[in-house]
C-alpha cells in the first residue's frame, strides 16, 4: 500500500509482546510463550481478516521483539509504514497470568517502554486525514508526551471527517494515579463516535454496575457517542444506538483457553459492521446482527493463545452463526 492511499481504519497506540503461560518445563518451571499483541493492533488484525485496509501508528524498540512485532503485523496485512523504532528504549513487554476462568492479571515492563516514546512531531498527518475510522485507547495516554501525540492524532482525524472509535482498555498498573486515568478516559468519551467499553470500565467511570443505568449516564454526558457497546464477558454484550437498546448472549461452546484479544476482536467486528452498513441509519435488527457476529468472533479468539495470530476467518464465524 502507498502512503497516499485511503485506509478503512487507522489505529494508534501500543504494540507489545504478551508473555503467556504455556505449561511447565521438565524442571517444573513455568514456560512463557511469546505472543505479539497490543490492543489497537489486535483490532486491525481482525479487521484485515474481514477484508478491510488498515494502518498502524506507533513505536517499538530497535530490538528482537520490535522486529518480531513489525514482521507479525506486516504478515497480518497491516500497513506498518508508520511503525517507528526507538534505538534507546526497548519494546514494551506484558506478562500475563491466566486464571482457571480465563481471566487475566498483567505485569508490565514499561517504565519506559518504546510505545510511550511516540511524539507529536512524528505523527503522519497525511495518513490521519485519509482514514475512514480512527481507533485509539488509553495506553497511549498514560504519560504526557505520548498523550499529546494521541490527542493531536484524534484532532487531525476528526477534523478530516473520520469516525472516532475509542476503547478505554483500562490497565490500572500502568497509571500512577487512577484519577488521571479517569480524566483521560473522560477525554476519549467526549471525542468518540463509537465506544466499546467493558463492564468494569463502565463501573469505574459511572459507579454503576447496572448496565442500563451506566449507559444512561454516558449517553447523557457524552451525546457525541453514536454507537455505545458494553461487553459483559461471558454474559454477552449490549448496544445502544438512537432509540434502540439490544442485548445478545455470548457464544458458549466451551474450550476457552484465555480471553486475551476477545474485546479487541469484538471491537473490530463492530467497526467492520459500521464500515459496511454506515452509522446513520442502523436498525434494531442491525444491532442484533452486529453483536451476534462480534460475540461469536470474540469467542473463537478465546479458544487460542495470543491475539494477532489467533484472529478467526470470516468463514469460521459465519459457520458458527449458522
Amino acid at each position: 500500500m502507498t502512503k497516499t492511499e485511503r485506509f478503512d481504519v487507522t489505529a494508534l497506540g501500543e504494540l507489545l509482546i504478551d508473555f503467556t503461560e504455556n505449561g511447565l518445563s521438565e524442571q517444573g518451571n513455568t514456560l512463557m510463550e511469546v505472543n505479539p499483541g497490543g490492543a489497537p493492533c489486535n483490532v486491525l488484525a481482525m479487521l484485515k481478516k474481514l477484508g478491510k485496509s488498515c494502518a498502524f501508528v506507533g513505536k517499538v524498540g530497535d530490538d528482537m521483539f520490535g522486529r518480531l512485532l513489525r514482521e507479525t503485523a506486516a504478515k497480518a496485512g497491516i500497513c506498518t509504514d508508520w511503525l517507528l523504532e526507538d534505538r534507546e528504549v526497548h519494546t514494551t513487554l506484558a506478562f500475563v497470568k491466566t486464571f482457571e476462568n480465563g481471566d487475566r492479571d498483567f505485569s508490565f515492563y514499561r517504565n519506559p517502554g518504546a510505545d510511550m516514546m511516540l511524539r507529536e512531531k512524528e505523527l503522519p498527518e497525511e495518513l490521519l486525514r485519509n482514514t475512514r475510522i480512527f481507533h485509539f485507547g488509553t495506553l497511549s495516554m498514560t504519560h504526557p508526551e505520548v498523550r499529546a501525540a494521541t490527542k493531536r492524532a484524534v484532532a487531525v482525524a476528526k477534523e478530516a471527517g473520520a469516525l472516532i472509535s475509542f476503547d478505554p482498555n483500562l490497565r490500572p498498573p500502568l497509571w500512577a494515579d487512577l484519577e488521571d486515568a479517569k480524566e483521560q478516559i473522560a477525554w476519549g468519551l467526549g471525542r468518540c463516535d463509537i465506544l466499546k467499553i467493558a463492564d468494569n470500565e463502565l463501573e469505574f467511570m459511572t459507579g454503576e454496575t447496572d448496565f442500563d443505568a451506566g449507559a444512561a449516564i454516558l449517553r447523557e454526558e457524552y451525546p457525541n457517542i453514536r454507537v455505545l457497546d458494553i461487553t459483559a464477558g461471558a454474559e454477552g454484550s449490549y448496544s445502544w444506538y438512537g432509540p434502540f437498546r439490544v442485548f445478545e448472549p455470548a457464544c458458549k461452546l466451551g474450550g476457552v483457553i484465555e480471553t486475551t484479544g476477545a474485546g479487541d476482536t469484538f471491537c473490530a467486528c463492530v467497526l467492520n459492521y459500521i464500515l459496511e452498513h454506515g452509522i446513520d441509519s442502523l436498525t434494531e435488527g442491525d444491532l442484533h446482527a452486529m453483536l451476534r457476529f462480534a460475540n461469536t468472533a470474540a469467542y473463537l479468539v478465546t479458544t487460542k493463545k495470543g491475539a494477532i495470530r489467533s484472529m478467526p476467518e470470516r468463514s469460521e464465524v459465519e459457520m458458527l452463526l449458522k
